[in-house]
């Protein structure tokens, strides 16, 4: 890379950071124009997260240089990085709920009338300002906890503004937007751009790279692998630089053969939710589940899985009815659910990698009530492998893993429950392309095994290149069904949509 010019807001030199039986960076570098959107790619562990906590004052590096308007800076903690322009805005909103949106936005920096008391007619104002500067309709006065995700990532980015930013890192900002949603953020970015405001922008999403993005930097185990201008380079190159080889084929869908039906559903009801859902699973089938945000999809896997108490119909397990009332009932009868939101309700983030994968299989590890940790630890040896996990070791808390690879414990666990009806809700998302390529050849290997996958994605391609059957939900109904060789994004979005 070149060295950092008399534009550069921001240069990092030789940026390393290494963690007990880790090292998560080595030797980067990374350089950050004024008015450039500058991508930041890499594979789940690459280093992309360190290196981000590294610039806004999170974490300290060991060794190297950070530059600001080419001056060499000491980040002294998050404060700091914010009274030099630096602002983040995590994956994870850092928002309180209750409060509307303009005291997120000033919280800690409260205008006052007389000391202890706040101005809170300026406060709106102020803050209803720099709302109305990012172009988005939201009004100061909301509640955030009734505002949409997007509307809430808005109110982060003008939080991010109040503290006059001129760097804005933006860690997976589209991975629970809609199309829309996303178009509206672009616009946003751009006249942030226009400002004069440099944005890193980190996504696994490679087609909004060349939609967004000015400059791409690689990272891989840590290291710098390269930099290019989006116009001379392409999606094979990059993917090439993350994962230090040629992936042939984006969805590597292998057809299994199918075999008895495992799992019925019959006139499902949740009052107000779903409405007379009828679907069925056979052996060695992935059937897709399509549908717009809010369809049901994510509502209708709880209800299946027993997570949440159904009003009416019924479920049929290798052709027996079953009642589900909970998970525990579900896991007996050799159900798992690879949730949604993996942090929230697919792990006990503080716990060890071993001790999340066996906690729904408690009953296979113990003997007379005495916990086996032998077994423990071999059946947790060999799903680490299988899945290619990357950490120090079993005893390592999932807390510190990459999101790639505490989504591959979250597997792991279900596949020590050696359960054979799977439902996957959002399997990839906000995991980088090469780990995509895992879980696919993974599932794959299941179907082959004979297990019935259950596969809800919000991404169209992956709909249709990993399914056999096609399954599209739209107000709580299911809305239309197609065999994999007859669907198209556009079939599929029309009856999303309602058009069918």
């Amino acid at each position: 890379m070149a060295p950092a010019s008399s534009t550069s807001v921001l240069a990092l030199r030789g940026i390393r950071k290494a963690y007990p039986g880790v090292v998560a960076l080595d030797g980067v570098d990374l350089d950050l124009a004024a008015g450039e959107v500058h991508v930041l790619l890499g594979e789940n562990g690459a280093g992309k997260s360190t290196l981000m906590k590294i610039i806004s004052g999170a974490v300290r590096r060991d060794a190297g240089e950070i530059l600001v308007d080419g001056a060499a800076v000491d980040l002294d903690g998050p404060r700091h990085a914010q009274a030099l322009g630096i602002g983040i805005i995590y994956q994870e909103f850092n928002l309180i709920p209750h409060l509307r949106a303009g005291e997120n936005i000033l919280l800690g920096r409260e205008p006052s009338l007389v000391p202890g008391v706040i101005d809170q007619r300026a406060l709106m104002r102020d803050a209803q300002r720099q709302l109305d500067e990012l172009g988005v309709a939201i009004d100061a006065r909301a509640v955030v906890s009734r505002l949409s995700v997007a509307q809430q990532q808005m109110v982060e980015v003008a939080k991010a503004l109040s503290l006059n930013a001129r760097v804005l890192i933006m860690d997976e900002p589209t991975s629970a937007l809609t199309e829309q949603e996303i178009k509206e953020l672009f616009a946003a970015i751009r006249r942030l751009r226009a400002r004069g405001v440099a944005i890193v922008y980190i996504s696994h999403r490679m087609e909004e790279l060349f939609a967004i993005g000015d400059r791409v930097t690689v990272l891989r185990d840590g290291r710098h692998v390269g930099t290019r201008a989006i116009g001379e380079t392409t999606m094979s190159e990059l993917v090439r630089l993350m994962v230090g080889r040629d992936l042939k084929d984006q969805f590597p869908k292998q057809r299994a053969a199918v075999g008895e039906e495992v799992l019925r559903v019959e006139h499902l009801r949740r009052d107000g939710v779903l409405h007379d859902i009828n679907f069925a699973l056979r052996r060695g089938e992935v059937v897709g589940l399509a549908g717009l945000m809010g369809s049901g999809r994510t509502e209708l896997a709880r209800a299946v899985f027993g997570a949440d108490a159904i009003d009416g119909g019924r479920v049929l397990i290798r052709g027996e009815e079953r009642t589900i009332a909970s998970p525990r009932d579900a896991i007996d009868l050799g159900l798992g659910l690879l949730t949604e939101d993996r942090k929230q309700q697919g792990l006990v983030l503080v716990l060890s990698v071993q001790e999340n994968m066996c906690l729904p299989s408690v009953g296979r590890f113990s003997r007379g009530g005495v916990m086996q940790p032998a077994r423990e630890s071999e059946a947790t040896a060999r799903r680490i492998q299988e899945l290619r996990i990357k950490t120090p070791g079993p005893h390592q808390r999932v807390v510190h893993l990459s999101g790639g690879n505490q989504q591959k414990v979250v597997l792991g666990k279900w596949l020590c429950t050696e359960a054979d009806i799977l439902i996957f809700d959002e399997p990839t998302r906000g995991i980088d392309v090469g780990a995509k390529v895992e879980i696919y050849q993974l599932m794959n290997q299941l179907a082959a095994r004979g297990a019935a996958i259950l596969m809800i994605s919000s991404e169209l391609p992956e709909i249709l290149g990993m399914s056999d059957r096609i399954l599209v939900m739209h107000a709580g109904r299911i809305a239309g069904e197609f065999p994999a060789a007859e669907a198209t994004q556009e079939k599929l979005l029309a009856v999303a949509l309602g058009n069918n």
